[in-house]
């Protein structure tokens, strides 16, 4: 039923204990009603200052979900049935929920993930036909329990991480406090969970180790327990990023689609070969770079990464080389492939590519964390392209 909150009114003869009063009313014609005889009846014991009129006082209607409740005034607290919470205040919760979740997902990781095997997939697509109902599932089957186990991963590293993303991250939702460690680690938890129960029912074997090989890494990377923590040592923690964004999205996912989707034999094309041995280059320099703005805090809880061993400058030069030499060799399998419009596409591709790389490297102030940062994520950027063109490659 809606409900009309009145303000106390304390008179002798309105109510001799000056308690409160609440009305219920249905319609703006009843409230008119009970306005108009409240009005005549109580006016000589009602305040000067809370009489219609007077400016201190207001009425107003929300004739839409048709609640009409009175303000009181200064000096006249209101105390009625807890007030409707606004839509406005909906909106800004429920979109400081996504912000949060929204980082702590960590955006940069889900894009490069759903984007990569979209790209497999598609070279296991050999004629027009094969563009069909069942491409389209078997690729949102593996995208969407991919991202889970993304959040996961992601997230339980953020979960052994609070103290060092207070120094390197700290906007982060489990840095900043937004989160407590009880909702990161359900989070975490309720990813994995769903990722495994997605990759069950839909019964493909490569999807389902594909995920059980990056849920071992990624617990193996981030756990602090005896024996494990890899991130503490640079190549290790180098060989697990590796592992899983070079060697498992390329062949894992290819195979999903080729024989749990395709219902084909294993074959390893020449472009398979070509972005599993790309994106191992890449894969390094992600693990490489990504610890060059994160040195303060890796320094300070004792992360033995190649940026705190051999410095930033050093490190960033590497990559730098790392991905120009990764370049060269695209630029060179473009070049050899039988296909005029593939041939055109990756040479001039990687040409651009590596020309955007050089041109912005030579510009980074290499003394300035947002500056790295910055830098960091165009190198992301690059990985998106890359995997805009592995499919062109013939």
């Amino acid at each position: 039923m809606d409900s009309l909150l009145l303000g106390s009114l304390k008179g002798p003869s309105l109510l001799s204990n000056g308690s409160y009063v609440s009305y219920s009313v249905k319609s703006v014609r009843e409230w008119n009603f009970i306005e108009s005889q409240c009005t005549a009846r109580f006016q000589p014991t009602i305040p000067k200052n809370c009489r219609k009129g007077s400016g201190l006082t207001s009425t107003f209607y929300q004739r839409q979900n048709k609640r009409f409740p009175v303000n009181a005034t200064a000096g006249h607290p209101l105390e009625s049935e807890p007030e409707a919470i606004s839509s406005k205040d909906v909106w800004n919760s429920t979109k400081d929920a996504l912000d949060a979740f929204y980082r702590f997902s960590r955006p940069h990781t889900v894009i490069g993930t759903a984007l990569s095997i979209v790209s497999v997939s598609l070279l296991a697509v050999q004629k027009l036909s094969d563009f069909s109902p069942l491409f389209f599932t078997g690729v949102l089957e593996a995208v969407v329990a991919a991202l889970f186990m993304n959040i996961y991963i992601v997230g339980l590293n953020q979960l052994y991480d609070i103290d060092i993303d207070k120094v390197n991250k700290p906007y982060l939702p489990l840095a900043s406090g937004e989160y407590s460690v009880r909702t990161g680690t359900m989070i975490v938890t309720s990813f994995a969970v769903l990722g495994f129960c997605l990759a069950w029912i839909v019964g493909s074997w490569p999807l389902f180790w594909a995920l059980f090989i990056s849920f071992v890494l990624g617990t193996a990377y981030s756990i602090n327990v005896p024996l494990l923590r890899w991130k503490r040592f640079a190549v290790v923690a180098a060989i697990c990023i590796l592992a899983v964004r070079a060697v498992i999205v390329q062949l894992a996912f290819f195979l999903h689609m080729q024989t749990h989707v395709y219902k084909r034999p294993a074959v390893f094309s020449r472009p398979l070969i070509f972005a599993t041995a790309f994106m191992s280059f890449f894969s390094v320099v992600i693990a490489l770079f990504k610890d060059i703005p994160d040195i303060d805090g890796d320094r300070i809880y004792g992360i033995r990464s190649f940026t705190v061993r051999l410095g930033q400058k050093r490190v960033f030069w590497i990559c730098i080389s790392l991905l120009e030499i990764a370049y060269s060799v695209a630029l060179l399998v473009g070049a050899s492939s039988g296909f005029l419009w593939s041939k055109v596409a990756t040479v001039l591709g990687h040409t651009i590519l590596a020309s955007l790389l050089w041109s912005r490297a030579k510009s980074v102030d290499l003394t300035s964390k947002a500056a790295i940062t910055s830098f960091y994520m165009f190198i992301w950027k690059l990985f998106y392209a890359e995997y805009l063109l592995i499919p062109l490659v013939r």
